[in-house]
């Protein structure tokens, strides 16, 4: 029987554009002007200095480092500096009124049911904690945090290795068999189910119907079964 479901974000509770459309081309925008006014900042200068590690280039400058992390948004990487910074600046514009975090009503609705049904729900996304928090605290809903129990970004562990998952079970008080994964990337999947988990494929959009995992178009297909 499950008793706690841990979701992805992307492409699977949220709409894929809201990211590549809206938080992305927002934080590409707002970085470079951010990284030079906060670089003395704690948090910031630790980001920094991460990027430089990540490069093996511990003298590179600003400009070297700004350059970087641009490149790595347009080629969408999932590098833990960028996506820290990217919490932050993302920050601002969602305390701006900027935008807010897109939900889809299914998965809102579902979420909610599994939480009154006394399932407990955790979030493992490769984008930060922090922009996890931010995307459910500035959401169309409002404030969703209340919802779940714990979040997990990249520090566990990328989401296509099934070391990650161990980690993550390692922190609940659940059996791996006792939770169920979702997400719309198969890869992922792949290694969740590797760890033990259940596993549920999100194919949403109009996207190829086909999987090797249980798979759903939208959480209104959503059954009994996948949680036995």
């Amino acid at each position: 029987m499950i008793k706690a479901i841990l979701t992805d974000i992307e492409g699977t509770i949220t709409r894929i554009s809201f990211v590549k459309d809206v938080l992305f081309p927002y934080a590409a925008e707002k970085l470079p002007a951010f990284i030079k006014a906060h670089q003395d900042d704690h948090d910031v200068a630790e980001h920094i200095a991460s990027v430089k590690a990540h490069i093996e280039q511990p003298e590179a400058d600003l400009e070297t480092v700004i350059s970087t992390l641009l490149h790595w948004i347009e080629t969408d990487q999932k590098v833990t500096p960028l996506k820290q910074l990217q919490g932050l600046i993302w920050q601002t514009g969602y305390e701006n009124g900027d935008f807010t975090g897109h939900l889809y009503p299914d998965a809102y609705a579902f979420l909610n049911a599994q939480k009154q049904a006394g399932r407990s729900l955790y979030v493992y996304s490769s984008g930060s904690v922090k922009a996890q928090h931010l995307i459910f605290q500035y959401s169309d809903y409002g404030d969703v945090r209340p919802l779940f129990s714990d979040y997990f970004d990249t520090k566990v562990g990328a989401k296509q290795e099934q070391s990650a998952y161990n980690t993550i079970i390692a922190a609940l008080p659940f059996d791996a068999s006792e939770v169920l994964f979702l997400s719309d990337v198969a890869a992922e999947l792949e290694a969740a189910k590797a760890a033990g988990l259940r596993t549920l494929h999100l194919i949403r959009d109009g996207q190829d119907s086909t999987s090797e995992h249980p798979y759903i178009n939208d959480f209104s297909e959503f059954s009994a079964e996948y949680l036995a």
